[in-house]
């Protein structure tokens, strides 16, 4: 299962973007999000709330404010499975 972690913020209209997107790209994996308002913690909205939305894959941070489009399919998956082979 691909852990997905997304800083947002309500009302954010990048991050509705990034989600459907992501979940666009991860439709034949099994995959789980969990939304995190940035505003509710003062040290996430500290690092990040300038940057939303900012995803992370499996814990690791893989973007801000917008996917990477250079085979953002291939690098989601890589960061998500690294023992994966396409």
């Amino acid at each position: 299962m691909i852990q997905l972690t997304l800083l947002s913020r309500p009302g954010c209209h990048l991050c509705d973007e990034m989600r459907r997107e992501v979940d666009a790209l991860l439709a034949d994996r099994p995959h789980e999000w969990k939304v995190v308002d940035v505003d509710t913690d003062p040290d996430l909205a500290r690092r990040y709330g300038d940057s939303i939305p900012v995803l992370f894959v499996n814990g690791h941070l893989f973007a801000k404010i917008r996917l990477p489009r250079l085979s953002s399919k291939f690098r989601l998956l890589r960061v998500a499975t690294p023992s994966i082979s396409l």
